[in-house]
This record gives structure tokens, sequence and C-alpha cells, in this order.
């Protein structure tokens, strides 16, 4: 029997074994005044010992920086005590699933106040601004569903929409909270399977659906994560209006994690940029299980794409934006769901900023891995791309929250972290304003 360890249990993906605090950390450049609040990442980080079967399936562990007025105050980081967490709770029980019993480790964000830890197969767990765990949040009893790690607020009306998918019909429902955190609307979205849908888009008036190939596996149940490749579901997009009603449009097979960003042009079309996964480029992080062989010519990385998608005449058109294997799309949330210019991604050693109207691209070699790169606009910035790049970078030495000037990629600060900092998913900044 072979005693090696997982490759998802070693290297940058090794868990830390504890929780720490530290204070005053050190500071190379200026942190500018105003980034003033936390920055939070997410991701897995199973107890020592335990063995998830999955990279996706580790325990949830926030890691959280507080800067105010040019320092670095303290560093934490702190596993979500879920159910699954402190009493070991099974998901999947005679009832049913049991929406508590989640990691909680794919991102963080605050809605109305409240601090939520998302992962989606389960409900979200409320945390405090210093990162202890409040308890499961279900919004007054109203949802019912799990909820995606990926949801969108509407910059707005502030209004924050969302979904649930699961194995059960319905199998996708879509929700919307109200700005003050009230879930108003929960509706049902017709699908023909069980799949796996990570990310969705909104634009003002649409909500852009991603009904995919990866489709739930009862075989692989117990053995990491139980979805599949399935070449016989086909891919489809769906443009939901205000009333409920979708279009969907069928597109070449493919996966997408994440997306950038929609909007709506002056024709009344969808436009949704986003980083599509071949068939190959899929494999490559998630062998089939049987099935039809990959062809070598297609076992390269995901890509940024566009989709164009005309409700009206049921035309889509579709174009590879640029042949660099890139993730984590981000961008300035005050355009999300609008016309916007900038997207800014990562791969391998570098920060990869796309500007999608003049189709160029900037890359910032930092020689050590980013994390996802979080955009923070500066106040009374004239420019779109004016604000700074957040990351937590791995280099030989450790971790560090790497500050990046947005518009030319140039390195403004960082703070060295008192520990390594495992790669994980997603981050935010939650300023005090």
């Amino acid at each position: 029997m072979s005693t090696a360890t997982p490759s998802y249990l070693s290297g940058e993906l090794a868990p830390v074994p504890d929780e720490i605090g530290a204070v005053d950390l050190p500071v190379t450049g200026a942190l500018p005044a105003e980034l003033t609040g936390r920055y939070f990442r997410n991701g897995p980080n199973p107890l020592p010992g335990h063995d998830p079967g999955h990279w996706f399936a580790g325990d949830g562990m926030v890691h959280g920086i507080r800067l105010r007025d040019g320092r670095a105050e303290w560093y934490r980081n702190r596993w979500v005590r879920t159910r699954k967490f402190t009493d070991g709770a099974a998901y999947l029980g005679a009832d049913g699933p049991d929406l508590t019993a989640v990691t909680a480790n794919t991102s963080v964000m605050r809605h109305a106040g409240r601090i939520l830890a998302l992962v989606e197969s389960g409900l979200p767990y409320e945390l405090t601004p210093e990162l202890e765990t409040v308890g499961p949040c279900d919004f007054g009893g109203r949802l019912t569903t799990a909820m995606t790690a990926h949801p969108k607020r509407d910059p707005v009306t502030g209004e924050l929409h969302f979904f649930g998918y699961g194995v059960l019909a319905p199998f996708l429902t879509y929700h919307r909270l109200s700005a003050a955190g009230e879930l108003v609307e929960s509706r049902a979205v017709d699908v023909p399977g069980p799949t796996m849908v990570h990310d969705f888009a909104i634009t003002e008036n649409h909500v852009v659906w991603l009904d995919l190939p990866v489709v739930f596996d009862m075989e692989r149940v117990g053995r990491g994560l139980p979805f599949q490749w399935d070449d016989s579901y086909g891919a489809r997009l769906g443009v939901m209006d205000r009333a409920g009603r979708v279009t969907w449009f069928d597109v070449d097979p493919c996966y997408v994690f994440h997306v950038g960003n929609a909007r709506e042009d002056a024709s009344g079309r969808v436009v949704l940029d986003a980083v599509r996964y071949s068939p190959g480029a899929f494999a490559r992080i998630w062998p089939r299980v049987g099935g039809s062989a990959v062809p070598a010519a297609e076992t390269g990385g995901a890509v940024l794409h566009r989709w164009v998608l005309d409700p009206a005449s049921g035309a889509v058109k579709e174009e590879q934006l640029d042949d660099r294997a890139v993730e984590f799309p981000t961008l300035d949330e005050d355009l999300l769901g609008r016309s916007s210019r900038y997207l800014y991604t990562v791969t391998g050693d570098a920060v990869v900023k796309y500007d999608t109207v003049a189709g160029t691209s900037r890359v910032r070699d930092l020689g050590a891995r980013p994390g996802e790169a979080v955009f923070v606009p500066a106040s009374g910035a004239r420019a779109e791309d004016g604000g700074w790049l957040l990351s937590i970078v791995n280099d030989r030495e450790g971790s560090e929250l790497l500050v990046l000037d947005a518009a030319g990629l140039d390195f403004v600060a960082s703070v060295r972290l008192p520990r390594r900092v495992p790669a994980g998913f997603h981050g935010t900044w939650m300023p005090d304003r």
C-alpha cells in the first residue's frame, strides 16, 4: 500500500496544523493609508491527519490581515467551525443532505453587515470581524437550498443575487437578497439534471446560467467529489429575464469555474467573459473515470473566452480572447454586470491584466506564485483601474500580502505574514468605511 502524501496535501497545498495570531507585521514599501480594513482569504485546510480525498473537500480556513492607516496591525487564521468540523456531522443522511455539515471553504464576503464563509454544497456560515464562527445562516429560515460561493451584488440596487444547486429536483434554484439582507425571492430554474454549477453572471436586467456537462455521479460518492464529465449532457448558457423566462443557447462543450463579467450591449445582446476549460483542459485537473479519451491537442489550460448571446434571435457567437492559461478573474465590483474594461487574472508566477476593450494584456512576473488578485478601487479614482490589487503570494521564505498598483501592476507594498498560507481560493477586501 502506498504511503505517499497526496498532491493536494503537499507543497503549496499542504495544510497548516493550527491557528495562530500575530501583531505589528513587517511592511516593505508604503501601504496606502486608504487601505484601512480587513483582507480575508478562504481555502481548504483539513485537520492534521485527515485526508478529505480531494483538494476541494478540505475544511475551510480563513486567513485575515488587518490594515489601518499604513500599518499591518494583525494576522490571524481560523477554521470555520461548521457542524462537519466540530461534530463530524455527515453531509448525507436518511433525511437528505444536512446543509450545515459542510466545509465553508471557498469564499468569504460581506453583505448587509454579515460576514459569510461560503461553499456551494450548503448554507453559509457567519463569522465575526475577528474570524470567530457565529453559526450557519439561513436568512430567517427562508433559505432551504445550498448557496453558491459566488453570489453577485448588483452595484446599483445593492441586491445580492445567488443560487443553489443539488442532486434532487429542483436541481437549480435562483435566490435574491435585498440590500438589507432579507431573502425576497426564490425561483426554481428548469435544467435537465444535477450538474455542478460553480458560478454564474448577472447583467443589469438578466441572470446568465452555465448549464455544463459536469454532472453528479453516484459511483463517485465517497471517492473525492461526486461529479464527472458527461459527454452526453451537452453544454448551454441561459439568459434569464427578471420574470424568470430563460432563453437557452447551445455552445461548444466546455466547463467554467469562474466568470469575469457580463453586460448588455447596445443591441440588447448579453456579452459574457469567463475562463473556459475545453474538455481536455478540464481533464487535466479532473481526470475522467471511463468515457472517451482526450486528444493530446486539447490538453492545454483554461483561457479567457467570450460568448455573445442574442435573446432576440437565439444566435450565439464564441471567441477565444487569449491563449494564455489563467484563472481567478476579478474586476472593479462597482462595474459588475455593466460595461467594464479591465479583468485581472493569475497564471503561474504572474498577474495578468486584460484590457477587454483594446484586446491587449499586461503581465507582471512576480517570481512567486500569487493567489487571486482582488481589486480595491481608490477613492475618487477617475480611471477604472485607479486602485490596488491585493494577493497572498507564496515564495521561498513563506507568504506575504502583496499590494500592486492596478494601473501599471507596479509594486506598492508587501506585508510579510508570520506563517506560510496554503494556496487557496477566494479573498475579499472589507473596508472600514
